[in-house]
């Protein structure tokens, strides 16, 4: 179920790739592990928030048996500025310690895995494949699933249904940084409220901006 033809999409990705040459994960981090705790805490809270609360945590407590050390109480202080700081890090706690007791401190690899660390879902596990292990995999934003759509890349209800037509219509080779694109155009142009359609070069191309004009 295409939406849009073959050469329309590779039309998309070159001029998405233009407007944002150097798009990459916004997150701060230094290993897969610190990526991990930072995709945790990005949940319902901006990465320029995240970005300005990760530094002093991880320079606490750089790795699960640190913040496990570190104890609940204290983590919290760390990241009370992020939303849901409660239940973050009851989860940030849960995952450090199947970390330490079943991965030797260390962040696995595989899917099946990361989704079973506590906080963690699809779109954390995308991240962190995509961004420390260089897997390729699309974690699917509430940008991703609004730009996608719009550019009617695909048309689903959920996240998962989302990510698994990127996943068909787009080369394999270029999933996260067709993610990477899709996220910056998003907040720099296509917003939710009041998408800077006029400002956009995709014009041509967008199935929500042609069915604006009809």
């Amino acid at each position: 179920m295409l939406l849009v033809t073959s050469s329309q999409i590779a039309s998309i990705l070159k001029k998405l790739k233009k407007l944002y040459p150097d798009a990459e994960c916004a997150l701060e981090h230094k290993n897969p592990f610190e990526l991990l705790i930072a995709t945790i805490l990005s949940a319902q809270c901006t990465d320029k928030r995240v970005n300005m609360v990760t530094p002093a945590l991880f320079k606490a407590a750089g790795t699960a048996q640190a913040i496990l050390d570190l104890g609940e109480k204290r983590l919290k202080k760390f990241i009370q500025t992020c939303g849901l700081y409660q239940s973050k890090a009851k989860n940030i706690l849960a995952t450090c310690q199947i970390l330490v007791s079943q991965h030797d401190g260390k962040v696995p690899q595989s899917m099946k895995e990361l989704v079973h660390l506590p906080g963690v879902g699809r779109k954390t596990a995308n991240v962190v494949l995509s961004n420390a292990f260089d897997v390729p995999a699309i974690a699917v934003d509430t940008h991703v699933f609004r730009v996608s759509q719009r550019l009617g890349l695909a048309k689903a209800k959920t996240p998962e249904k989302v990510e698994q037509q990127l996943m068909m219509c787009l080369p394999k080779k270029r999933w996260s940084e067709a993610h990477h694109l899709l996220i910056h155009h998003g907040r720099a142009l296509c917003s939710a409220r009041n998408p800077k359609c006029e400002l956009c070069s995709l014009q041509k191309l967008c199935l929500y901006y042609q069915s604006k004009a009809l």
